[in-house]
């Protein structure tokens, strides 16, 4: 039996998220614990699943203020280092018209970008049913040899691999190395997330199915794909299954920070729960919408680590349609 239902490496951040105005009319930013990989382990710990980061903060007061949120949603912390020189990492959040967002990151370096080889928690890596990994561990070099032993470590353990790209374009050399990251990223994973404008980007195909397609033929050892679509929905496709979900638009949305995040983890714990073998249409359908529902229930919240949903409500929604 393994010890951790899932760990995750990655960053941890401050999202500096828009909070109004003050009396003098200058923007108010809040300082939301952050960062996709304990996002998601934040949404497992609230489904009743126990999980494990591995990462690096500051020796500063937003590190402390990181420890002190993750440690209170409930994930294990024995994997998060502190680098005494280089601050935490920082990304401001603006919110645009339409509800997307564009961020700004405060990173050159950032502690994130320093965990290293030693680093490694290796017992934390080798006792998880479920492995998870995105690319902001890879943009650098000392971080990205790190996230390969991680990943060659869970492997070799058993592991099921989970990755999102969660693409920042800000955050790499060139686009031409983040393609190769998360070329390498998929050539390692057995789930993968990742969303409506990585995929159109990524395969060069405008049609999801046929981006899909394009990812199955390119990576055949990827068993489930989940396509998230923003207010459109998720897709998934599992061999020659394709199901789709509409989302639960809200009328209260204030921001999509961390909505992927909690679709992902969703997916995760109905994989713990159910396997990856043998899913069939009318699962797939059901994962889909717990996890839409879950997701559209964040998008009414600031920030996302500490503030994801139970699973009392998110049922309560998904059985509403």
């Amino acid at each position: 039996m393994k010890k951790y239902d899932v760990v995750a490496i990655g960053e941890l951040l401050i999202d500096f998220t828009e909070n109004g105005k003050s009396a003098q009319g200058n923007p108010v930013l809040e300082a939301n614990p952050g960062g996709a990989p304990c996002n998601v382990l934040s949404m497992l710990e609230r489904l009743g699943k126990k999980t494990g980061f591995i990462g690096k903060i500051g020796n500063d007061m937003f590190g402390d203020q990181l420890e002190r949120a993750v440690r209170e949603v409930g994930i294990d912390t024995a994997g998060l280092k502190r680098d005494p020189e280089v601050h935490t990492t920082l990304a401001f959040v603006h919110t645009k018209e339409d509800g997307d967002r564009e961020f700004s990151f405060y990173r050159n370096p950032g502690a994130d970008m320093m965990l290293s080889e030693e680093d490694l928690d290796l017992d934390l890596i080798r006792n998880c049913r479920i492995f998870h990994y995105g690319t902001l561990s890879m943009t650098h070099e000392t971080c990205r040899k790190a996230t390969y032993r991680a990943i060659a470590e869970a492997k070799e353990a058993g592991a099921v691999l989970s990755f999102d790209p969660n693409l920042r374009e800000p955050l790499w050399k060139s686009l031409k190395e983040a393609r190769e990251q998360i070329l390498y990223g998929m050539s390692q994973c057995d789930v993968l997330k990742i969303s409506d404008n990585e995929i159109q980007w990524l395969t060069g195909q405008e049609d999801f199915d046929a981006g899909a397609a394009w990812i199955q033929k390119q990576f055949p050892g990827i068993s489930l794909i989940l396509v998230s679509i923003g207010k459109e929905g998720s897709r998934a496709y599992l061999g020659n299954l394709r199901v789709e979900v509409p989302a639960f638009v809200q009328e209260s949305t204030i921001e999509t920070t961390g909505a992927g995040d909690t679709f992902c983890a969703c997916i995760l714990n109905y994989v713990l729960e159910h396997g990856l073998q043998g899913l069939a249409e009318g699962q797939l359908k059901e994962m889909l919408t717990f996890a839409n529902a879950a997701a559209s229930i964040v998008t009414t919240k600031k920030g996302a680590l500490r503030v994801m949903p139970e699973r009392a409500e998110v049922e309560a929604l998904a059985a509403s349609r």
